[in-house]
């Protein structure tokens, strides 16, 4: 297995790990799905969708914008290194399709997903990545805010997902509301 690409370092005081100074915890992927298969359950599609939509964007914003500070990041590289630091930490492989400067509009595909690979062969055969659409909104957000040019509200859609069946990867769509 290869060593990890992100500097972990943990206190031995606390216990706490971080990387780039950004507190972090480890917990196993199934642990993790798990709490959310039981959110969607318990609180319906719905209202865990609206949940992940606002603290996902939320989060994506925060960490973008220390990100960008601790590494000297700036613009549309601030994005890259986002999707970059996702696939390093294991929620899935993200690939930038194609990007507009102007408008923030962004296409995004997702292989190896944690919700994907989670679920495979249990026949769910519905759009399973919905997460992760809140992220690229947050983060793009920071993008344009930090280039003086925001782009407005963004809305975010998962066009097809590889828990459907029918593709090997997921795709999304950042662009204009």
């Amino acid at each position: 297995m290869a060593k990890p690409q992100v500097p972990i370092e943990v206190d031995e005081d606390t216990g706490i790990w971080s990387v780039d100074g950004m507190p972090m915890i480890l917990v196993p992927r199934h642990f993790f799905v798990n709490l959310h298969d039981a959110v969607e359950a318990g609180l319906g599609a719905e209202a865990t969708r609206r949940l992940w939509w606002e603290s996902g964007r939320l989060s994506a914003y925060q960490w973008c914008r220390k990100e960008a500070a601790t590494h000297g990041l700036h613009g549309f590289d601030v994005f890259r290194h986002y999707m970059k630091r996702l696939s390093q930490r294991g929620w899935a492989q993200f690939t930038i399709l194609d990007h507009d400067g102007a408008t923030g509009h962004t296409r995004i595909g997702v292989r190896h997903s944690v919700f994907v690979l989670h679920h495979h062969g249990e026949g769910e055969r519905r759009k399973l990545c919905y997460p992760f659409r809140g992220w690229f909104v947050g983060a793009l957000d920071h993008v344009g805010e930090a280039l003086g040019r925001p782009f407005g509200p963004l809305a975010s859609e998962e066009i097809h997902c590889a828990a459907e069946g029918e593709h090997d990867a997921c795709l999304f769509e950042v662009r204009p509301a």
